[in-house]
């Protein structure tokens, strides 16, 4: 589907205002981020998208480039990627961070607020197990069929504490805990510095979804401060229901339930990995690591992406593995504009359970190198913009120990971004550009409470996305005899529903030995 040059203008449902339109980058019928690609079974390819978008609050305009790919579908892609093979042309994908001038009534006519989400991590081993319960109790991260959801939280529970042990071992390796609530401290503080130098007085909070400081505590602290506009800010480049979706349903529910927040003007930045000051800086780190190896032109460049279940974007519309695919293809367009011609090769990591995960997996991607002949490999942590126990230790341990027994002779990685300047500046210019955006669509209390952000609504991007919340299939549909994926698949489904039986056995009676052993509190409530 090829759509011309065309200048579009876009009116809030609103009475006209200095701030009553969507920003650049907004989709018209979902108010979505711009380039996005909508799950469906219609393989779209040779997509052009050129869209000039104007406003009565910036004069902003973004030209999106041409890319090949077969959004939302499962398709095989060849392991090792040659270098791209077309002209280099500016990155007009790329939103430019040059930012527009900040009226000063934008600035000066309240507080502003950036709320940074991210993941958290545990602190301490002590943290380990709780902090493995938060992350098993979300229903974005293991979804119960409706019927078991009751079992949420016990079932999180028991598998907090039998993995344990092992994340245990994972955090001791790396020091005995997560640096990630240090690091994003350190990335807010940069944030507010850069936003002060460019004439933008913000306070900056970081709100964690499993781990302290929680985004319940971050909410309050905004609230004390007298927050009156705010821009809440994933630190996730791409979008995805199981990282950027389920912070902002937890933050939508915290809105919903205060009168303070309803009221609070506020606009969210769903995704900005195609941002240019990102791209640039990601290319940057690349290329320092490059120079590194002895010959730098014979290097593969190894994206490794953390993944998700195929079900949460063949069904449920996730649009993490398309942004992941653009994101890589825009690194490697700057990467190539500064004559480094790299192959390079994209795969996931940190697959949990029977289900299907997106493909490939890196550590069989690794094996497959090493078979190939490739010797030199230089890993690079595309979804994570901060260390933590993915990066120091599945990637710098695990990754590297397998890479060198496949064959792999040299191995490099490139760090997370954390402060990187270029990095922190790009986010400064994305905050500062939504600013003129911030509540331009809340007209009253009630639409207020209908949806968290005006811009954008996440209610809507959300729906776009997962809207019917459906169970995750099972990776295996069909009974196969002997020692077979799907023998395994269905072992893995008679032990699952054993254990479903025993948790729903101990909850009822509020005996067994699950209560005896202390994994399940005495306390929980006796179902008649």
């Amino acid at each position: 589907m090829n759509h011309q040059s065309m200048n579009i203008r876009i009116q809030a449902p609103c009475p006209p205002s200095p701030s009553s339109a969507f920003p650049p980058r907004f989709h018209q019928k979902t108010s979505l981020i711009l380039p996005r690609a909508i799950c469906s079974s219609e393989v779209v390819s040779n997509v052009v998208v050129q869209m000039e978008v104007s406003s009565d609050t910036s004069n902003s305009s973004l030209t999106t480039s041409k890319h090949k790919r077969a959004f939302g579908c499962s398709t095989k892609r060849s392991l090792l990627k040659q270098p791209l093979k077309k002209d280099l042309k500016p990155l007009r994908a790329l939103l430019s961070s040059t930012t527009q001038d900040t009226s000063a009534s934008v600035v000066n006519g309240g507080k502003i607020g950036v709320l940074l989400l991210n993941l958290g991590g545990p602190e301490t081993l002590d943290d380990v197990q709780p902090f493995l319960f938060n992350l098993f109790a979300d229903p974005d991260i293991i979804r119960l069929p409706r019927l078991f959801r009751f079992l949420q939280k016990p079932l999180a529970q028991f598998i907090s504490v039998a993995r344990a042990p092992k994340s245990k071992e994972g955090y001791a390796a790396i020091g005995g805990g997560s640096p990630l609530r240090q690091i994003t401290d350190d990335q807010a503080k940069e944030l507010r510095k850069a936003l002060y130098e460019k004439n933008v007085p913000a306070e900056v909070y970081v709100g964690m979804r499993y781990w302290h400081p929680f985004t319940e505590e971050a909410i309050e602290q905004i609230k004390k401060d007298g927050v009156n506009k705010l821009v809440v800010l994933p630190l996730y480049p791409q979008f995805s229901i199981s990282t950027s979706g389920s912070s902002l349903r937890l933050l939508e529910s915290i809105f919903r339930e205060d009168e303070y927040l309803v009221n609070m003007q506020h606009t969210v930045i769903p995704s900005w990995y195609q941002r240019e000051g990102y791209i640039k800086a990601m290319a940057d780190l690349i290329q320092k690591e490059l120079i590194r190896f002895e010959r730098p032109e014979k290097v593969m460049i190894f994206f490794s992406a953390h993944g998700v279940p195929v079900a949460y974007v063949e069904e449920a519309g996730d649009p993490y593995k398309a942004e992941m695919e653009e994101c890589v293809d825009l690194i490697m367009e700057e990467l190539q504009r500064r004559k480094i011609n790299n192959p390079y090769t994209l795969a996931y990591q940190s697959r949990v359970g029977p289900v299907e995960w997106l493909k490939p997996y890196t550590d069989e991607t690794i094996v497959e190198l090493g078979e190939k002949g490739v010797k030199s490999l230089l890993a690079v942590p595309i979804s994570f913009v901060s260390e933590h126990i993915e990066t120091l230790e599945e990637i710098d341990v695990e990754y590297k120990e397998l890479a060198l027994k496949s064959g792999i002779e040299k191995w490099g990685r490139v760090p997370a971004l954390g402060c990187e300047p270029t990095f922190i500046l790009d986010l400064a210019d994305a905050v500062i550009e939504s600013l003129p955006y911030v509540g331009a669509m809340a007209v009253s209390n009630l639409e207020a409470r209908q949806s968290l952000v005006p811009l954008g609504s996440v209610e809507e991007l959300l729906a776009t996305y997962d809207s019917q919340r459906r169970e995750l299939p099972a990776p295996v549909t069909v009974w196969e005899w002997g020692w077979t994926k799907s023998a395994e698949t269905w072992n893995g489904r008679a032990a699952m529903l054993a254990v479903i039986v025993l948790l729903f056995l101990e909850v009822s009676t509020g005996e067994g030995f699950l209560h005896q052993w202390g994994v399940l509190p005495l306390q929980l409530p006796v179902f008649p």
